[in-house]
């Protein structure tokens, strides 16, 4: 599944190709009808928070996607190919055509229904509108509850946009165990995973792949852009790396480096 600044970056391309501009929707898969009220009209903005995608076409109309595990947007110059049967949505501007295939959702949101997204996605650290107040009330949510970091950093409700690769490269980066209990972080290190999830997801935006390693600017190949995430040996120690399951899914990190805390501090 596409991780947080998969999204952002598609929003900034879709922003670059397509807003200020009428677009001619459709659904040739037909499983959008909504795309009829799409048609012909203006996309004002697009926004992405977390793994989800806004896009703003005004009087109301606000159609989210959520990419799943099998969606994806497929770009073409215009005069574009014929859509496949299976392209949810197609958005076409003046120079460029969108097609939408295989999202898990893909729907006109009503107001209410935006409200409702908004509330229910944790704080995205490379969003617009993140505040100080929204920072405090996700740290006291870490505060109450004895779930481990490693777990709860996968929590969409809590943290969006962090997907399995970042969570692994933020906490060995921040030398932290996944296993901790997040009521153990201290203020300090929750505001130190903040910044990092900041400065990688931005960076991920940048570079339109997940990259952790950085060699005096070089930018690595894939095989070496990551610390932790699916390696054998640690990069910092030369020591094995440890695997393990947490929220269902795979979580890789270095037990020399990121050592138990042997008592909470809550400063």
């Amino acid at each position: 599944m596409p991780e947080g600044h998969t999204i952002h970056r598609l929003a900034l391309d879709l922003e670059r190709d397509l807003v200020g501009h009428p677009v001619e929707a459709s659904s040739p898969q037909g499983r959008f009808p909504d795309a009829d009220r799409l048609d012909g009209r203006t996309l004002r903005s697009t926004e992405a928070i977390g793994k989800h995608l806004l896009l703003h076409f005004g009087a109301g109309r606000v159609v989210h996607v959520h990419l799943g595990l099998f969606g994806r947007f497929r770009r073409h110059r215009r005069p574009a190919p014929p859509p496949r049967d299976t392209t949810r949505l197609r958005l076409a501007g003046p120079d460029r055509t969108w097609d939408l295939v295989g999202p898990t959702a893909c729907e006109m949101l009503t107001s209410a229904d935006l409200r409702s997204l908004r509330a229910r996605i944790g704080v995205d650290p490379i969003a617009r509108r993140t505040s100080r107040a929204d920072l405090d009330r996700t740290f006291a949510t870490l505060a109450r509850t004895r779930r481990e970091v490693g777990a709860v950093l996968l929590d969409q409700a809590i943290f969006s946009g962090i997907g399995n690769v970042y969570r692994a490269e933020i906490l060995f980066l921040l030398g932290i165990d996944p296993a901790t209990p997040a009521r153990d972080l201290s203020r300090r290190d929750f505001d130190a995973i903040w910044r990092k999830a900041r400065e990688l997801l931005r960076l991920g935006v940048v570079e339109r792949r997940i990259v952790t390693v950085r060699d005096a600017g070089r930018r690595p190949p894939r095989r070496e852009a990551l610390h932790v995430y699916k390696r054998e040996v640690c990069r910092a120690c030369t020591g094995p790396i440890s695997r393990t399951t947490s929220a269902g899914r795979s979580l890789w990190w270095c037990p020399t480096c990121q050592p138990p805390r042997r008592e909470p501090t809550r400063s």
